[in-house]
């Protein structure tokens, strides 16, 4: 088979499984049975204790994650989980680790188990962990390959493992607003586009 014939076959077997595994579709439905029209999960995504997992509208939650919601997980409105997220609210590692020979209600102390609340317009960036017991204030941004245990208040951006608070989305946002006042998104990356040609050219 020639490189052209490959390459061809290639491209309808990606279309096929984009179509058939990847692709994302709007509407899910709430616990509660109410229609989510916004709202869209990856086929991708693997949901363990589906029961436990509450969902605002308009919720985007991408490729590849894993969502453990045994304890309760609730992602408020408009929030966006990108790819490859664990949010898990329970944890065993302990129970493993230290007490083995144990049972009943002291191999159950042993065991973190927490609900997760993720406020509204929220971003988690790839490659996250947000571990059982956390609150995430709404605007919350996650920054990708970070670890979130704890309480966090609106508007913080997060970064790090652990995660810490590392500044304000409203200052970003502002900033990003005057630009726009100030002649739009466009004019600015036509700018810095322009900026970055005439230095390539000094080269």
């Amino acid at each position: 088979m020639s490189v052209g014939l490959r390459a061809l076959a290639n491209r309808w077997r990606r279309r096929l499984w984009h179509a058939l595994f990847f692709r994302m579709l709007f509407g899910e439905r709430a616990a509660d049975g109410a229609a989510l029209h916004g709202t869209r999960i990856s086929p991708t995504t693997c949901i363990e204790n589906e029961a436990g997992l509450t969902l605002g509208d308009d919720v985007f939650i991408g490729h590849f994650n894993y969502i453990e919601a045994s304890a309760g997980v609730t992602i408020g409105r408009g929030t966006q989980v990108t790819n490859y997220v664990s949010i898990v609210s329970h944890s065993t590692h302990r129970a493993v680790r230290v007490a083995a020979g144990l049972s009943g209600a002291a191999l159950e102390a042993a065991v973190i188990r927490a609900p997760i609340a993720i406020g509204e317009r929220c971003f988690i960036g790839p490659h996250s962990t947000v571990e059982a017991g956390t609150t995430l204030g709404h605007d919350t941004l996650v920054a990708a390959h970070s670890r979130v245990r704890g309480q966090f208040p609106d508007f913080a951006v997060l970064a790090g493992s652990p995660a810490r608070v590392v500044g304000d989305v409203r200052e970003a946002d502002a900033r990003w607003l005057e630009r726009m006042r100030q002649g739009g998104e466009r004019d600015f990356l036509n700018a810095k586009g322009a900026e970055g040609s005439q230095k390539a050219q000094k080269f």
